[in-house]
């Protein structure tokens, strides 16, 4: 359970001044008492406190059917302790990132029935009544070469790396209702349709953004897995959860074709709050971006750092200096802690290693902060954090669950 307000609460949380007096102000206007706990249940009417978070959990399988197969028992190990993630956090709305894509919410539901209810390690169950999941590009085959080893298969020739469709798939959990008929998903957006696109380069030829032909780019889609807009009914508000997984802007060669997918893919959003997308279509054909005034939260594995790492620079800032957006910079002292005792890479990095969410390999790149949950202005944040316990804290144990490490904002929405 996690304590609000506190300075440095049990996984290493540290807020700023900014955010303390809005919070303290938003609760005296409003008559909330704010020492209640973050797992405290929705309610129906007034003020509610409610929890975003995003998990990159490494559910994912090397074949198609065996996610499926692990969840159709209560006793894979791995599942187990990513519920018990879960359940430790016990967040509101949850985006589940690498879980593989199975039509009808088969996965999820076997998910929810076998782990989620079930408590693990004699924890409390946690049930979530609705999800949300849909096809992705990982794995699904495009026919072109688009690396270039000539041969047009394998998974870096599909639309998103993977090895069969729907590998590192998403899986959104809400304990309130989602507007399934007002989703918009975003799978088959090209690439070269929008302005301005960072289409990779062929560092060997004097033309420009030519590493992918304009056969290529007559299919080539921008998301890697895809970006939808989730909207999520909290008491009278709508809050559109907006989540996607960019791909990691490495494994390519001087082209930088990650790199620069990744930081288009983030401007994607950046450009859907921002009243900048009009050339944007959805899948059902749809055209724009978020209506002028929503409230929204902006989640998932980003696969890009401020400061270090192999992003394009100022991907991530695409959003993080948004004026539309808050970043309460949640932290931990496990990670500053396995940043210290790790060594490598994480000792020239020029971040704090306290907002670290990805535990990744010490040599290079080392530990980043990949992960992100992103309120709107109109929300009134109240506290985050990274779970990530120290050494020596009874929860370590889930620090191995996947190199990603869970982030949960708690927020304040009002009934309007």
């Amino acid at each position: 359970m996690f304590t609000q307000l506190s300075r440095d609460g049990p996984h290493g949380m540290a807020e700023s001044s900014a955010v303390r007096i809005r919070v303290l102000l938003a609760c005296v206007l409003l008559g909330v008492v704010t020492a209640q706990p973050a797992t405290a249940e929705p309610r129906k009417a007034g003020p509610s406190k409610v929890r975003f978070s995003t998990f990159n959990a490494s559910l994912n399988r090397s074949a198609a059917g065996q996610l499926v197969a692990d969840l159709s028992t209560p006793d894979n190990a791995q599942a187990r302790k990513v519920a018990e993630v879960i359940q430790v956090d016990r967040p509101d709305v949850l985006l589940i990132n690498e879980f593989d894509y199975v039509p009808d919410n088969r996965a999820a539901d076997l998910f929810r029935a076998n782990y989620l209810r079930r408590g693990q390690n004699g924890g409390k169950p946690i049930d979530y009544p609705y999800a949300f999941t849909a096809p992705v590009n990982t794995g699904v085959p495009s026919g072109m070469d688009f690396n270039r080893d000539g041969r047009a298969d394998g998974p870096d020739d599909a639309y998103g790396f993977g090895l069969f469709p729907g590998q590192y798939g998403m899986l959104v959990l809400s304990k309130y209702p989602i507007d399934l008929d007002r989703v918009r998903t975003f799978q088959k957006f090209r690439w070269q349709d929008m302005p301005g696109a960072l289409l990779p380069d062929d560092p060997a030829t004097p033309a420009k953004a030519d590493w992918y032909s304009p056969r290529q780019l007559e299919v080539f889609r921008l998301s890697s897995k895809s970006h939808w807009d989730v909207p999520v009914r909290i008491n009278r508000t709508t809050v559109h959860f907006l989540v996607s997984h960019p791909t990691p802007p490495s494994f390519d060669g001087a082209e930088d074709r990650n790199g620069t997918r990744n930081h288009d893919e983030i401007r994607l959003w950046a450009d859907y709050i921002t009243g900048k997308a009009g050339y944007l279509y959805d899948d059902k054909g749809k055209r724009g971006g978020l209506e002028r005034g929503a409230k929204f939260v902006i989640a998932g594995d980003y696969n890009s750092d401020p400061v270090d790492g192999d992003s394009v620079p100022g991907a991530i800032q695409q959003l993080l200096d948004s004026r539309r957006l808050i970043d309460l910079k949640p932290g931990s002292r496990g990670a500053v802690e396995a940043a210290r005792t790790q060594g490598g890479a994480n000792l020239t990095h020029g971040a704090d290693p306290r907002h670290d969410t990805g535990d990744f390999n010490d040599n290079a790149p080392g530990n980043l902060r990949v992960d992100y949950v992103l309120p709107s202005y109109g929300l009134i944040p109240l506290h985050s954090e990274v779970f990530w316990p120290v050494a020596g804290s009874p929860l370590a144990r889930l620090n191995d669950t996947s190199d990603h490490h869970l982030v949960g904002v708690t927020l304040l929405a009002l009934a309007r």
